[in-house]
């Protein structure tokens, strides 16, 4: 504890006897200073014990003195210490009434205790105060030293959480609690997820104040890692401010948990690596192979139905995006003890991922959140057919196996190629199985094939000699029955059959080709909604 008034008034070769503010000695001392100015308050930083002989002073001035001692509080002076004995016998009377009324602990000091021996003791007791401190902060490093040893990133929390008496937890990239001391402290630091979300915008490293005298605690943030984007955060929460001994523990606490951050980074660029390799068997069609790579690192997750994910995203700022969803499906992984196999290629991830676990349902709702930001009103919304020029698509396959990776892959490459033609963040493949081909004709290339196939057949109709286009759709329409389709349009069958031989000569096709038939359907639905 650092010196306050009562420590002074109780040191017995001080000898100092209390005049005023009796109830205000259990302040802290930041230092003693003698000053005999008529005005020290400009050089005044407060917390000081002020010493004064009144050599300039008139302390027999009770107007003076009001002035005087109010300005001294006004500059955070904590006690004012009067030496009796010198210009005055006694502590005057007006200074004493000042003082009690504003609240400053007066101290009378005896003419046989000179000033040097308070300042002494003032500067003594501070020194034992930051020794005592710097001790303990060694000891709570080495504690924590040890205890990230032996137990990891949960013993340092344990270890720091009783240093501050408190509690302390650890964030991972994507604002998830992964671990709390005391266990009790998930549910408080898990209300933090916003507040850690802002640190992680900020250039490690970063630091913020949460709370305080009208919270339940005061919780300090902190970012974790060396890179530009912080990969983990600490949170430190407390019922008071910290001190120069719980300072030093949280100092050494983010230290230890940033090399475990940045050891498992290289790790996990370890894996990376061999996870790069498994993807490349699988797709080269050689699941075997692919097996005895992945050993205990990725073999559960081919032993069960995975799904592939393809993601891409254009360069600049959105680069960021790839990075993001690789961290949430990754740490939604790792929550549920699942393998999750994440390989960057350039501007594209690939993500291989149990299916229905938590990496793909990470995955989903992560791109569901992207797609409510793109919607969002005050935005510019991408014309229809195209995705945003900054932005995220991604494509998930199918469930698979090994042997039909390179399956699974294509399928997400179309499931992202739809997603991005339609201006869409996110496509699941098997979306397209179960729906409909139409909605895919809104590509202005089909639109601009159907409008010069049809063309010909719509100038036709135009110089009302006769309504081609209607009755080439009644007859694809009834599957080249003629009395369903003559009976659909209200004519003769013959008419109709005259008709579609004027369709072949204009278009110069012969509609007994099913392929010509395709296409002419595919052509009147995709120019139906024009």
């Amino acid at each position: 504890m650092p010196p306050t008034l009562a420590s002074l008034v109780n040191h017995s070769a001080l000898k100092l006897t209390v005049r005023a503010g009796e109830d205000h000695l259990d302040v802290p001392v930041r230092w003693a200073h003698v000053s005999e100015l008529a005005d020290p308050v400009p050089y005044m930083e407060g917390g000081e014990l002020l010493l004064i002989t009144a050599l300039k002073l008139d302390a027999e001035d009770r107007e003076a003195m009001r002035r005087y001692v109010r300005r001294l509080v006004g500059a955070g002076v904590v006690g004012l210490g009067f030496a009796v004995g010198v210009n005055y016998d006694e502590t005057p009377e007006p200074l004493v009434e000042a003082c009690a009324q504003e609240g400053l602990p007066l101290l009378e000091v005896p003419r046989r205790t000179p000033f040097l021996a308070i300042s002494k003791a003032v500067s003594a007791a501070i020194a034992a105060d930051q020794y005592r401190a710097v001790t303990a902060g060694f000891a709570a490093q080495r504690e924590l030293t040890k205890q990230a040893l032996g137990a990891g990133p949960e013993g340092v929390l344990g270890a720091l959480a009783a240093q501050v008496d408190g509690w302390a937890a650890l964030y991972d990239a994507s604002g998830a609690v992964v671990a709390a001391a005391p266990e009790w402290a998930g549910r408080r630091a898990a209300r933090l997820t916003a507040e850690v979300e802002r640190l992680r915008e900020r250039p490690a490293p970063a630091s913020c104040v949460v709370g305080g005298p009208d919270h339940e605690d005061r919780v300090e943030l902190h970012s974790l890692g060396t890179g530009r984007r912080p990969r983990a955060a600490l949170a430190v929460g407390t019922a008071a401010a910290l001190g120069t001994a719980e300072r030093y523990a949280v100092h050494s606490a983010i230290a230890l948990l940033t090399l475990t951050t940045e050891r498992s980074r290289s790790l996990h660029a370890a894996e990376q690596r061999v996870g790069t390799a498994v993807l490349r068997m699988l797709l080269a069609g050689e699941p075997d192979h692919a097996r005895a790579v992945a050993g205990d690192l990725y073999g559960a997750l081919l032993d069960a139905p995975f799904r592939m994910i393809v993601a891409e995203s254009a360069s600049g700022p959105a680069g960021d995006h790839l990075g993001e969803l690789a961290e949430t499906v990754e740490s939604a992984a790792a929550r549920a003890g699942e393998a999750v196999l994440v390989v960057p290629e350039g501007e594209r991830l690939v993500v291989l991922a149990a299916d229905e676990g938590a990496a793909v349902a990470a995955c989903t709702a992560y791109t569901a959140a992207r797609e409510t930001e793109r919607a969002r009103p005050e935005r510019a919304r991408p014309e229809q057919g195209r995705a945003d020029e900054d932005g995220l698509v991604v494509g998930l396959s199918a469930p698979t196996g090994p042997t039909a990776a390179s399956a699974a892959y294509k399928q997400a490459e179309q499931a992202l190629s739809v997603a991005r033609r339609r201006g869409r963040v996110f496509v699941e493949h098997e979306q397209l199985a179960a729906g409909s081909v139409l909605p895919l004709l809104a590509d202005d290339a089909v639109k601009a094939f159907a409008d010069g196939l049809l063309r010909a057949l719509h100038e036709h109709d135009a110089t009302g000699r006769g309504d081609l286009v209607a009755s080439l759709r009644a007859w694809l329409s009834r599957h080249g029955q003629w009395d369903a389709a003559a009976a659909d349009l209200g004519v003769h069958r013959h008419t109709l059959r005259y008709r579609m031989r004027r369709v072949e000569e204009i278009l110069g096709r012969s509609l007994d080709d099913p392929d010509v038939r395709m296409e002419l359907w595919l052509a009147l639905k995709a120019t139906a909604a024009d």
